[in-house]
């Protein structure tokens, strides 16, 4: 394995990254304000699995693929804008009487933004880059553990600590929203306010230009 003073700052630069805000932990807390506390742990959730197909991808060496083939990350990651875009549309559109009943459809949302998750993560060409440039800085060529496994090590390990931000983030929403619940008009707001930052992490996506 890496030396002790490699892993003291992986551990330490991987904690920075994980508690700066960014897409998941936006993306957690949307679903969170439209669907209540159990959707966005489930989303949360389903971030956290579809991280590790970017793990094993960096194991695999399989992100090179977006570095040699320009055109394919630019699909990729138009198809995740697009995809985030889609699911804050389909808040906004909900039919009025969904607000009064938010707290009987929880387990079928919850079901929903776990799947839902899954495919923000795994269409999310940026995390593989951002595996593929974080992780070989922490990784010992020298070391007995082979160069794959310590990608897999190490990789797990930054998709917990992500996903720990991730809990915590839903958690606050999820004490902000608990006050809220009883009025129909602060849910609906709600709602909307989960639809509004997923079109605008849809449109950020769209427009970066790496």
């Amino acid at each position: 394995m890496p030396s002790t003073e490699l892993l003291i700052a992986f551990f330490a630069t991987t904690a920075i990254f994980a508690y700066i805000p960014g897409p998941a932990m936006l993306y957690a807390a949307a679903q969170t304000m439209a669907r209540g506390r159990r959707s966005g742990l489930t989303a949360a959730l389903g971030i956290h699995l579809g991280g590790y197909v970017h793990v094993i991808a960096a194991a695999a060496g399989l992100s090179v693929l977006f570095h040699a083939v320009p055109t394919l990350y630019v699909a990729v990651k138009l198809a995740g804008a697009l995809y985030l875009i889609w699911l804050g549309v389909s808040l906004f559109r909900a039919k009025a009487q969904d607000d009064a009943v938010i707290p009987g459809i929880v387990p079928k949302s919850a079901r929903r933004a776990f799947f839902e998750s899954i495919t923000v993560e795994v269409l999310n060409p940026k995390t593989a880059i951002f595996f593929m440039a974080f992780l070989p800085q922490f990784i010992d060529a020298s070391a007995t553990f082979p160069v794959w496994l310590q990608f897999l090590v190490l990789g797990t390990i930054v998709n917990l600590m992500f996903s720990s931000a991730d809990v915590i983030c839903v958690v606050l929403a999820g004490a902000l929203i608990t006050r809220l619940r009883r009025s129909s008009h602060a849910q609906r707001l709600m709602r909307r306010a989960g639809g509004a930052v997923l079109v605008g992490l849809g449109v950020h996506v769209a427009l970066q230009k790496s």
